[in-house]
């Protein structure tokens, strides 16, 4: 992975967090930070190469709205590029504060990219030390994007260089603080590209040295992946993108899969999410284009 390809897939994924505070209401998720990270040229490059996509996504919608981008660029984002980013990141946190209310002393992000969760969240600076995970190219971007826009990093935000889905150091964790103590991760957006033993293998590594109590919340799909079309087929586009991008989707999952694979890993599933209850929980009532993701499920999985 080199540095542009690196920023960029961080970039869209602000830019539709940043979307989303900006122009939806009610808001499922609210990044106010994240449009401070992308600059304006680069919310307007991605917004108009979004819309020249249009007859990718749908041709249906770039006829109807052939005279009106902005109804267009809605389209896209709220239908294709938004609904599991939001709605994962609104749970995961909802989890998170609640385990810091029961005294929850680290968090560590695997695939921060350009999270903003330690900015928004000065108040939690004396109670929780965080870790972001990601690959050196993205951490630096990162860094360099935090000090154009004057953004100083906080004395509990700790950025640990690695690519986890091969190599886990703990060392590395260490070195920047980490203490053997009741941790919470988040990998968000990332199991869907790994294979099955990756997805295994990781969870069994993360897990081998923290105490019980320990959990995870991540996101996966279900064996209707390869399978489900979607509405306007965007569970099809999802998977064509990934492959032309050359980061193909490799593993769904049944549930029984997923429970058996938890449990090797010493884990017990404490909630587990439909779509349809995700729908339910994050979407209920709109009347935009948000709506729940097909096939997409999110877990909060405890260490026993």
């Amino acid at each position: 992975m080199n540095d542009n390809e690196s920023s960029l897939t961080s970039l869209i994924s602000a830019f539709g967090r940043a979307y989303h505070s900006k122009y939806d209401t009610p808001k499922i998720f609210d990044d106010f930070i994240a449009k401070d990270i992308i600059t304006k040229k680069e919310f307007l490059d991605i917004s108009e190469h979004m819309t020249q996509g249009i007859l990718f996504f749908n041709k249906e919608i770039a006829q109807r709205f052939q005279d009106d981008q902005k109804e267009i660029l809605k389209w896209i984002t709220q239908v294709q590029l938004s609904p599991t980013p939001l709605a994962r990141a609104a749970y995961c946190e909802k989890v998170l504060l609640h385990e810091v209310l029961l005294g929850l002393k680290q968090y560590v992000i695997l695939g921060a990219g350009l999270d903003t969760f330690g900015f928004r969240h000065p108040e939690l600076k004396n109670s929780i030390e965080i870790f972001e995970i990601d690959y050196p190219a993205t951490q630096r971007f990162k860094k360099k994007r935090l000090e154009h826009v004057n953004y100083n990093i906080p004395d509990n935000l700790h950025f640990v260089s690695m690519d986890f889905t091969t190599t886990l150091s703990y060392q590395d964790l260490i070195n920047e603080g980490f203490e053997n103590k009741k941790t919470f991760f988040s990998l968000l957006g990332v199991s869907y590209y790994l294979t099955k033993e990756e997805n295994a293998n990781l969870l069994t590594n993360l897990f081998a040295k923290v105490p019980s109590g320990s959990s995870i919340v991540f996101d996966y799909s279900d064996e209707k992946l390869f399978e489900e079309t979607g509405i306007s087929n965007r569970v099809e586009n999802m998977v064509k993108m990934a492959a032309a991008s050359r980061e193909p989707m490799k593993s769904c999952f049944t549930y029984d899969e997923m429970e058996n694979m938890l449990d090797k890993s010493g884990l017990l599933i404490y909630e587990h999410l439909s779509p349809s209850e995700i729908q339910d929980l994050f979407f209920r009532n709109r009347t935009d284009y948000l709506s729940a993701f097909e096939t997409i499920h999110y877990i909060h999985a405890v260490k026993k």
